[in-house]
């Protein structure tokens, strides 16, 4: 998946499929992550939100399924 690098001192890049609605993220740590079932509201707010770091704290983790690919 193609991911756009964001400034962030907690991500790295992001990504979204709107077809599958796979949300995928690199961290700063070296991680790479996918995340299912994400609308793309959420993804155009993070993607837009002031603080990425504290978007994805608020609305992404612990909600919804993931799996780590790299």
């Amino acid at each position: 998946m193609l991911r756009t690098p964001i400034s962030s001192s907690d991500l790295r890049s992001v990504g979204y499929d709107p077809q599958t609605q796979t949300l995928e993220i690199e961290f700063n740590s070296g991680g790479i992550y996918q995340y299912f079932n994400v609308p793309v509201g959420i993804y155009q707010g993070l993607m837009s939100a002031a603080s990425h770091g504290k978007y994805f704290h608020q609305n992404i983790k612990n909600t919804y399924s993931y799996r780590q690919i790299g």
